[in-house]
């Protein structure tokens, strides 16, 4: 059932909140799985017969619980909300990439002072990226980044500055867009980086967790 849950969503056999149900499941199965091999523990017969078997059974059980119950305590510390970017003030619009969005529960436009305020509490440290290089310079390591990212790429405008793409998540298969700003800096540069999701009113920190990773690999490269 764990790994239906994402499985099944990606196939398109079911949607996504189905995909949570089954999961909330598969926890609570973990946790029975677990109780009655912690029961047959205690019964001296069953134990001496199958003790590997049951100790085993409590592990998988347990971890099977573990990871919806993680999932869930993270999405509490997290803000309930889907859209990121590293300028507040003027976030990077989408253009390419809208086409792909059609239908989306999600729209692509910017939530606007509650999602502002939002991820001021939740993520201070997602701020732009300054680069002490030329501008095509910046541009062309934001490319290689995002390619390194292993995004399906939408668009790459260099005489625009701009960069879009879709990351698909690793356990649902969620598809999140991702458009990439550079322009020029009184110190060389500035790369501004907006990632939304499509479905969902929470992302439990997905998009922050994919633009720091982003802006680390760019500032890692020479």
């Amino acid at each position: 059932m764990l790994v239906m849950s994402g499985l099944g969503v990606r196939l398109g056999l079911w949607s996504f909140g189905t995909g949570f149900a089954i999961l909330h499941w598969a926890a609570y199965g973990g946790l029975a799985v677990a109780a009655c091999a912690i029961v047959a523990l205690a019964i001296p017969k069953i134990r001496s017969a199958a003790v590997g078997g049951l100790v085993l059974s409590i592990a998988l059980g347990l971890g099977v619980a573990y990871l919806p119950w993680h999932w869930n305590q993270q999405a509490r510390t997290v803000p309930p909300i889907h859209d990121i970017s590293t300028d507040l003030t003027d976030p990077p619009a989408f253009v390419a990439v809208l086409p792909h969005r059609a239908g989306a529960q999600n729209p692509a436009t910017y939530g606007g002072p509650e999602v502002t305020a939002a991820q001021r509490k939740g993520y201070p440290d997602i701020q732009p990226l300054e680069l002490a290089v030329a501008p095509e310079v910046a541009y062309a390591r934001a490319l290689a980044a995002a390619q390194a990212m292993g995004w399906e790429l939408v668009a790459a405008d260099a005489a625009g500055g701009r960069i879009e793409a879709t990351a698909t998540t690793l356990w649902f298969g969620f598809k999140d867009d991702v458009v990439v700003r550079v322009r020029p800096a009184a110190m060389g540069s500035r790369i501004d980086l907006r990632s939304v999701s499509r479905v969902g009113k929470s992302d439990v920190g997905t998009n922050a967790k994919r633009v720091r990773a982003y802006l680390a690999k760019v500032a890692g490269q020479r």
